[in-house]
């Protein structure tokens, strides 16, 4: 069966609309850079493995996508339209329809992510809330082909767990 990695982008700068008037090129911070990295290694000390990563192409979860190819040799990461913030749900189960990939780990933001998660497990987007946390990564297993309602979660786990396992 399938399986599919949901992982929230790790922490990056707060908006501030005169720094960053263009939010998707909000960068990660260096703590955020150096905390994911340990994330990385805690799913590796896990035996994740993925066979694609698509991301978002916003500055912050391509550059989590990016530590997760550099750090744990994950495949590089490819860019996704659909995981840019704020975009229609359908157009990520599209994305995701459309791969073969038995693994595929998806790089974004919230809310869009857990909403993604709410809805693949529970039929709806709103029908409970998932909050998954900067850098925290949620697995989900499903049969083909991907349907709304019909996703097992298999984990769910914080960034800070990662860490702790990373070494």
């Amino acid at each position: 069966m399938p399986e599919l990695y949901l992982v929230r982008h790790a922490v990056a700068d707060r908006r501030d609309s005169e720094q960053w008037p263009d939010d998707s090129v909000r960068p990660l911070t260096p703590d955020g850079i150096e905390r994911f990295r340990a994330v990385a290694r805690g799913l590796r000390r896990i035996g994740v493995e993925v066979d694609a990563v698509l991301a978002s192409p916003y500055a912050r979860g391509w550059a989590t996508a990016e530590i997760l190819h550099e750090e744990i040799a994950w495949p590089a990461p490819e860019k996704c339209a659909a995981l840019e913030p704020h975009g229609p749900l359908s157009t990520v189960v599209d994305a995701v329809r459309s791969r073969t990939e038995t693994a595929l780990a998806l790089v974004g933001h919230q809310p869009q992510l857990s909403e993604l998660a709410t809805l693949l497990l529970a039929g709806s987007e709103r029908a409970m809330r998932l909050e998954l946390e900067k850098g925290g990564v949620l697995c989900l297993r499903f049969a083909e082909p991907l349907e709304a309602g019909a996703v097992a979660l298999r984990w769910s786990v914080s960034p800070k767990i990662l860490r702790l396992l990373a070494d």
